[in-house]
């Protein structure tokens, strides 16, 4: 298997879509889905379980037609140059199957045999990869989940990918595990590939990836780095002072501050504005107010809240 990857195909996102819709019967899976994901990076596609993740995987991998829209994968259109595109792509989708009463060597052997030679050869680096060269002559049908997961990983790198997608990859895996897939996707990414995961366990995303986009009833909700997704743009700032309550009611009343809510430590403050000179402003304020100040900084907001922020607000509406 190569150690670094040389792109084939034009620059530009590795996966683009635009308007993308996938409809059963009355039902929209996939809602005008619009998405890019950049090259060469660990990329997180978010939502809930019934987002529509897998359906809009299984929409660009061409195992269920569009309804409407156009996609891109590496930068090949799809369905038209469909088998040109995915013999650089390496895919999971949902649990990977296997023949249970071969050997995880002899699976791989029948995936690689559909390829070519080179995928044959790869074969035992890509087992080595994955820790599973010990079992490799066991049957599968004696592996555990984790290690069909592993497995279904080996399999995807005999096509040495440029870009691999990834559906729900930790199941099945120990803590342990979990952390060898870590540096296992950032040693992918460190050598030029694209690494699209699509999860539901945010902690592990905001660990892993560089960019992640966040679906939900079909709809890409919101897209981009993860400290920008994270922020939304707005600048968030934590206050530890005297009299919160009284504090509480100054900070309502002022014009620079859009939100205002109680923490363990204090308040947390959003500024009507992404705008450090705001600040200043807040503290003469509170001072002028006869308040105590101890402590005023940037708030570190997680992914987790801006998703559960996005999430819950969709839902209230509908």
């Amino acid at each position: 298997m190569d150690a670094t990857r040389t792109s084939h195909t034009p620059a530009g996102p590795v996966i683009r879509t635009s308007g993308l819709t996938k409809k059963f019967g009355d039902r929209i899976a996939v809602n005008a889905a619009t998405l890019e994901v950049p090259r060469g990076c660990a990329f997180g596609f978010l939502g809930p379980n019934g987002a529509g993740k897998t359906t809009l995987i299984r929409t660009l991998l061409g195992l269920t037609p569009a309804s409407a829209g156009a996609m891109e994968l590496l930068g090949l259109p799809v369905p038209e140059r469909r088998a040109e595109a995915l013999a650089r792509v390496g895919a999971i989708v949902e649990e990977p199957s296997f023949h249970g009463h071969l050997t995880g060597r002899e699976n791989l052997w029948i995936a690689a045999a559909v390829r070519d030679t080179a995928a044959v050869e790869r074969i035992d680096a890509s087992l080595g990869r994955m820790g599973l060269l010990d079992r490799a002559d066991d049957r599968v049908a004696t592996y555990s989940m984790g290690m069909r997961q592993r497995l279904g990983i080996a399999r995807c790198l005999l096509a040495d990918p440029e870009l691999l997608i990834l559906d729900e990859p930790t199941n099945g895996l120990d803590p342990g595990g979990i952390l060898e897939f870590r540096g296992f996707v950032r040693d992918l990414v460190g050598e030029g590939r694209t690494v699209f995961l699509s999860s539901h366990l945010l902690d592990e995303v905001e660990k892993i990836c560089d960019a992640a986009a966040i679906v939900d009833g079909g709809r890409v909700l919101m897209q981009g780095t993860i400290s920008e997704i994270a922020a939304d743009g707005n600048l968030v700032v934590d206050l530890e002072c005297g009299d919160r309550e009284a504090a509480k009611r100054v900070l309502v009343a002022s014009p620079a501050i859009a939100t205002v809510a109680r923490t363990d430590e204090g308040l947390r403050l959003t500024i009507a504005r992404d705008d450090r000179e705001a600040i200043p402003g807040v503290t003469r304020t509170l001072v002028h107010a006869g308040i105590d100040i101890y402590r005023i900084s940037p708030a570190r907001r997680t992914l987790e809240e801006r998703f559960l922020e996005l999430t819950t607000t969709r839902g209230a509406v509908a």
